[in-house]
């Protein structure tokens, strides 16, 4: 069952790496251990920062499924203070683009992540960014996490 315990902007901004107008994301909608639900609003703003040529390619939507994403990381950090690991999009696979931009769409878009499969250090994702009942886009992605952790020190066999 999905948490609809609404969680705003600032929550966000706290809880991942993208600050000022690369934090892409209004709010979480809803989300339990597997599936999240956000919505955005900024792919409208002239001043996006990932606009060139004043627009917004509909391929920049997996920039806010990727954000989507760590905010799903940061939301399923065990309460006990453990802190958060650090997440690298690794890949994304087989995403459709349903539009050619989003700066034109209207209403706010809704992200949805939904977690495939994950095991210790990797977790595959399916996505969708939508609005008004209308898909824009979908894909797949893998993140790894605490990719430090896998690289081999300097002298170390890999």
């Amino acid at each position: 069952m999905l948490n609809q315990t609404r969680l705003d902007h600032a929550w966000i901004a706290r809880h991942i790496p993208h600050q000022g107008g690369m934090c892409l994301l209004d709010y979480v909608e809803a989300w339990d251990r597997l599936r999240i639900q956000c919505r955005a609003s900024s792919h409208r703003a002239a001043d996006n920062p990932l606009r060139a040529y004043g627009r917004l390619g509909a391929v920049c939507g997996i920039e806010y499924a990727a954000q989507t994403m760590a905010v799903h990381g940061a939301l399923l950090i065990p309460p006990d203070g453990a802190s958060a690991r650090v997440g690298y999009l690794v890949s994304v696979r087989g995403t459709q683009l349903h539009v050619p931009r989003l700066d034109d769409i209207s209403a706010d878009l809704l992200v949805e992540a939904t977690c495939i499969t994950r095991s210790e250090n990797n977790i595959l994702y399916q996505f969708s960014v939508s609005a008004a009942g209308r898909l824009l886009l979908d894909g797949r992605a893998a993140v790894v996490l605490n990719a430090d952790a896998l690289t081999p020190s300097p002298g170390e066999a890999p």
